[in-house]
């Protein structure tokens, strides 16, 4: 593979910061480098590493997760529950939470260290807010698959051209490039992942107890918002939902598809938040919306994924999450 040369945070140490906490990441490091030179210079400890041995390292079920948060952590507890031995690399923009990841046995590093190394399995699940160029970071994703097992996009349902409350599937048309930004950047960056035969699943709102629309809102207490927008969600939870439907996307080395993931109940603001008051489940009260004329949404339906994948929720409602009848 050649010599990599990385100036970074995440091999640009301060000596102070070599410590217990971080001593795993020295016991086990990531093993596509195969050996670590130490070089002192002034407060800090420069790192290079270098590798002969290349493709070699990697195992046949391997995994790399760019934008490990919350979704790439269920992710990758799920994939190694399947796959025992496995090893699981995270690629993140920052150092901030390296410790965390090393903690869950997932093995991280940044973006800007370069490597020719690819993974057998890639996920990506980085949102776009965290970069300018969204389609061009995927493009660098997919030169990172060998080609063998997967690549998978987590992107969302947004790009389907629905806004009047209508039904909406894998096969509803979608919002044509150019009206809207957001939709622009998705479907730019989906085109990418199709154009290395990756896959793309489009997951509705995802939520658990404390992340989520409901959860934002109740916090709010008066949103600006209509009341009757149609929403879907989805659960992030590690043993169903989210989560295991990409890890199934994975499994099954599917090449160039779209999926579709959601819960197929849709709700409307306004039902969500009642199902909210009504658990007890939540100290605030929410207070209400207020909108009148923005827009409304879709009614998902993935019954084709479903049937495809032999995938189904763990939560079939966000009603049932909460333990309350709709």
């Amino acid at each position: 593979m050649g010599t990599i040369s990385c100036v970074s945070n995440f091999i640009f140490l301060s000596k102070n910061s070599i410590s217990s906490s971080s001593q795993p990441f020295f016991k086990k490091p990531i093993p596509i480098f195969q050996s670590f030179n130490f070089s002192s210079s002034s407060s800090s400890l420069q790192v290079s590493a270098s590798s002969t041995s290349g493709k070699a390292m990697v195992g046949e079920n391997d995994l790399l997760i760019v934008g490990p948060g919350v979704l790439g952590r269920l992710v990758a507890e799920k994939w190694r529950e399947e796959h025992p031995g496995c090893q699981i690399y995270g690629q993140t923009v920052t150092t901030d939470h390296h410790n965390e990841l090393i903690s869950l046995g997932i093995n991280p590093f940044l973006k800007e260290t370069r490597t020719d190394q690819k993974f057998p399995y890639v996920i990506f699940c980085a949102p776009p807010s965290k970069t300018p160029d969204y389609a061009g970071d995927i493009r660098l994703a997919a030169l990172s698959w060998n080609g063998e097992g997967s690549f998978v996009f987590t992107s969302s349902s947004a790009p389907y051209d629905c806004n009047d409350n209508g039904p909406c599937d894998e096969d509803t048309p979608t919002v044509p490039i150019g009206r809207s930004p957001r939709t622009d950047t998705l479907l730019k960056a989906e085109k990418v992942v199709l154009e290395f035969d990756g896959c793309v699943v489009r997951l509705a709102g995802l939520y658990k107890m404390d992340r989520g629309a409901h959860f934002y809102w109740l916090h709010k207490g008066t949103v600006d918002a209509r009341p009757d927008h149609i929403l879907n969600l989805i659960h992030y939870e590690v043993s169903q939902d989210a989560a295991s439907l990409s890890v199934t996307i994975l499994k099954k080395k599917l090449r160039g598809r779209i999926f579709l993931g959601c819960d197929n109940h849709p709700l409307s603001r306004q039902e969500v938040m009642d199902l909210v008051d009504k658990s007890g489940k939540f100290d605030k009260k929410f207070q209400g919306f207020t909108g009148t004329s923005d827009p409304l949404g879709k009614m998902l339906n993935n019954s084709n994924t479903r049937k495809e994948l032999g995938w189904e929720p763990k939560y079939p409602s966000f009603a049932r999450f909460l333990g309350v009848s709709e």
